[in-house]
């Protein structure tokens, strides 16, 4: 039997057959990223997919932005169930699928692809799977939240404010690099709070600069801090944010998953915040995209204690 590489190219996808055609049992899952050697979804879907009993594998595929529309169009050809997409694919995937589900079409990006026949179908679980990620850390509901998110106009981050504006937040702060994208997407979510909720003196809905001044403000008026950003993947990544800022009342969830702490986690645990990082979410995220590709509801157990054990 052959082992699975730790990751594949997209010169191997070409040639599928001659690289992987002994792989048993086959490989008809994967994850496209840039980079893709950190993801997790190989420990996670492999437990669902051999607790569920299907004779198949999941791997991760290293695909340049150059290499995604074609790495997707040989799916179907390859007889794959489907896929996910990571850092940086999922906006620009968002325009090589065939369809969007309504909530992929509302966020304008996508991290699971379903191959349907000849075509393929884009959804986004990242919403989702964030809010079930916040309940399961917090015991709190996204709808009760005064939201303080960074990197909004990124895939993931437009899937958390989409999600935060649909269960009705209780406040939603966005702040981007591009202080124009995240205007922009204010704008697109303004209509989700147009209600005559009551909620003090600020607004429900904001867009501000990446600039402590705006921060230190929009803090005191937060429940919960949101790293939707990469910042903190790598060892030399610059600070989300000054420690000093952090105060305790606060929650600090990071979707970035690396083994140990973000320097974000670090500086909220010495603050006395409660904190979580992107585990969980990728979890549920991850659960999303089984029962979409099978129709069938995710082994949970199973795909927890693979990430467990990873830890």
């Amino acid at each position: 039997m052959w082992q699975v590489k730790e990751s594949y190219t997209f010169a191997e996808l070409e040639n599928w057959s001659a690289v992987a055609g002994e792989v048993d049992p086959p490989i008809r899952l994967g994850v496209f990223g840039d980079p893709v050697a950190h993801s997790l979804s190989p420990q996670l879907q492999n437990a669902a997919l051999q607790s569920a009993g299907l004779q198949l594998q999941y791997a991760r595929f290293q695909i340049s932005e150059e290499e995604l529309q074609p790495a997707l169009r040989l799916l179907p050809q390859l007889k794959f169930a489907g896929a996910n997409l990571t850092i940086p694919h999922k906006i620009t995937g968002a325009a090589f699928v065939d369809e969007l589900d309504d909530f992929a079409r509302r966020v304008g990006a996508i991290n699971t692809v379903l191959v349907d026949g000849e075509q393929l179908i884009g959804f986004n679980t990242d919403g989702p799977g964030f809010s079930r990620a916040i309940r399961q850390e917090f015991w709190v509901d996204l709808r009760d939240l005064r939201v303080l998110l960074f990197g909004a106009a990124g895939g993931a981050g437009r899937a958390i404010a989409m999600q935060c504006a649909a269960e009705g937040c209780e406040r939603l702060v966005l702040v981007n690099r591009t202080h124009e994208k995240a205007q922009q997407l204010a704008a697109e979510l303004k209509p989700f709070f147009s209600d005559t909720r009551v909620t003090g003196p600020v607004a429900r809905l904001e867009a501000v600069p990446w600039e402590e001044h705006a921060l230190r403000f929009q803090i005191a008026n937060a429940d919960i801090i949101v790293n939707a950003t990469s910042l903190g993947m790598k060892r030399s990544d610059p600070p989300l944010l000054p420690a000093a800022l952090i105060a305790p009342h606060l929650m600090v969830y990071d979707t970035v998953y690396t083994r140990a702490r973000t320097p974000l986690l670090h500086a909220a645990v010495d603050a006395g915040a409660r904190v979580a990082n992107g585990t969980s979410m990728l979890l549920h995220q991850g659960a999303l995209s089984f029962e979409t590709w099978f129709d069938r509801d995710a082994p949970i157990a199973a795909m927890q204690a693979a990430l467990a054990s990873t830890a």
